[in-house]
């Protein structure tokens, strides 16, 4: 089974117009996912351990409070005793004021605290990333699962592994560079005035690091393509699947309808879920 170049085109296009669309949608939720992840992120509290004032028949204990960080300075004195406690924290007026926060919560805070527009940031490099990306690893996905049913055992699971495996390496290698400045400008706190632009941070990260500061995390990048592989081999054994009973039904394969729409639609959504929840854990380290 051989690929046109109509067809590599199509996968080009609708990779990247699919990307696209998909990074504007989600913007808000992935600056609040890599601040979550990441050690900086911002939302962080901190349990500290506050003598109590000594009482005057000398029972003094410790007691533990979660409170958020904060430049101070504590001093707990009595009449009859010097100073018991000294405390002086970092204060970050982007920390929410608990632990316990959701999704909305965070939201909400950053909007409270960065305005709106932080809600986005990091979209231009994403934006400028995703479509190179999606329509680099389609493209990529279907001239190697092409070569491959050619050699091997026709839209077998070894076939989807190692086309998405391949597919992953080159979109990996092509746009490391331009996640690494997206997850930057994510993880830059300050307020929409003073905001931090892709351009400045791309002049600071080659004025500390040079061209090779640009590809730190692409390791870590290589092994996360275990979640491609995962992904694609779910996706294509839903799609036999669905094709299979299409074609029980005597259906015209090159007739597409809304259910085959939505059908392919949640056989993507359901192979895209199962796969990062098992790989979350290395996205999280990365």
């Amino acid at each position: 089974m051989t690929q046109s170049p109509r067809d590599t085109i199509i996968h080009l296009i609708a990779g990247g117009v699919a990307g696209t669309m998909g990074a504007i949608v989600t913007c808000p939720l992935e600056v609040v996912k890599t601040r979550l992840q990441s050690s900086s992120s911002g939302f962080q509290v901190h349990k500290v351990c506050v003598p109590k004032i000594a009482s005057p028949e000398g029972n003094n204990h410790v007691t533990c409070k979660t409170i958020v960080s904060q430049r101070r300075r504590i001093n707990t004195v009595t009449s009859r005793h010097a100073t018991q406690f000294l405390a002086i924290s970092h204060y970050d007026g982007n920390l929410p004021p608990n632990k316990s926060m959701g999704l909305i919560q965070y939201i909400r805070h950053i909007v409270q605290h960065e305005g709106p527009r932080a809600l986005f940031k990091g979209l231009g490099p994403n934006l400028v990333g995703v479509a190179p990306s999606r329509a680099i690893y389609f493209c990529a996905y279907s001239q190697s699962k092409s070569f491959l049913n050619s050699v091997l055992s026709p839209d077998t699971a070894i076939v989807h592994i190692l086309s998405a495996s391949c597919a992953g390496f080159v979109a990996c290698s092509a746009t490391n560079p331009i996640w690494f400045v997206k997850t930057r400008l994510q993880l830059d706190f300050t307020k929409s005035g003073q905001r931090l632009t892709a351009a400045q941070c791309i002049r600071r990260i080659y004025r500390q690091s040079g061209i090779l500061g640009f590809y730190k995390g692409i390791t870590a990048s290589y092994y996360g393509i275990s979640e491609t592989v995962i992904h694609f081999v779910i996706y294509e054994a839903l799609k036999a699947q669905l094709m299979s009973r299409r074609s029980r039904s005597n259906l015209n394969e090159n007739e597409k309808t809304s259910q085959d729409f939505l059908e392919f639609m949640m056989a993507g959504a359901v192979s895209k879920t199962v796969a990062s929840c098992l790989s979350y854990p290395h996205e999280v380290a990365r």
